[in-house]
């Protein structure tokens, strides 16, 4: 079996350790309102679009973005199994995760203060196909839940500030 990525994984880790000022990275993102409730949104080169269901008010014309918070935490869960199981050595076929979120609508909408807008719980199955050891594949799963970026997004809290400017929107501002 190759383990494509584990010369990649070992050598970063060297390197941070290494420097760890090389360790910080910054991610962004922009997002703009479209026409209706869709949303353009550029990351790097990519180009990605957000909308809502006809029953929340959108044209369906793409994910959401509480679908795309279970799709971040899905693929994230897929390349850290990738990344820690080649660093490893413990030899991964394929993974697949199946995630489902519940939310209640209330704290959306602004019907009950108490209930909060964000989902209320996030379950999600990963399937692993992989000859190694039970034992193995329970060290790799404790070890991929505690350094998947996402996951960690979504169990500790992440300081968020958001700031309000007032202007005309411009097509240089995209």
């Amino acid at each position: 079996m190759s383990f494509k990525f584990k010369d990649v994984f070992t050598g970063t880790q060297a390197a941070l350790g290494a420097d760890p000022g090389q360790a910080q990275a910054a991610f962004s993102a922009q997002s703009r309102l479209g026409s209706g409730l869709n949303s353009a949104v550029t990351i790097r080169q990519f180009s990605v679009g957000v909308d809502e269901p006809p029953g929340l008010g959108g044209e369906d014309t793409a994910p959401n973005p509480v679908e795309y918070i279970l799709a971040a935490l899905g693929s994230c869960q897929e390349i850290t199994y990738r990344l820690y199981a080649d660093a490893l050595g413990i030899p991964l076929n394929g993974v697949s995760v199946q995630l489902s979120g519940s939310i209640d609508l209330r704290g959306f909408f602004n019907v009950q203060d108490d209930v909060r807008p964000g989902y209320q719980a996030i379950e999600a199955e990963v399937v692993i196909d992989s000859p190694a050891p039970e034992a193995d594949l329970a060290r790799l799963k404790e070890i991929v839940d505690r350094h998947c970026p996402v996951l960690d997004i979504l169990r500790n809290p992440t300081p968020v500030q958001l700031t309000l400017r007032t202007g005309l929107l411009s097509a240089a501002a995209e």
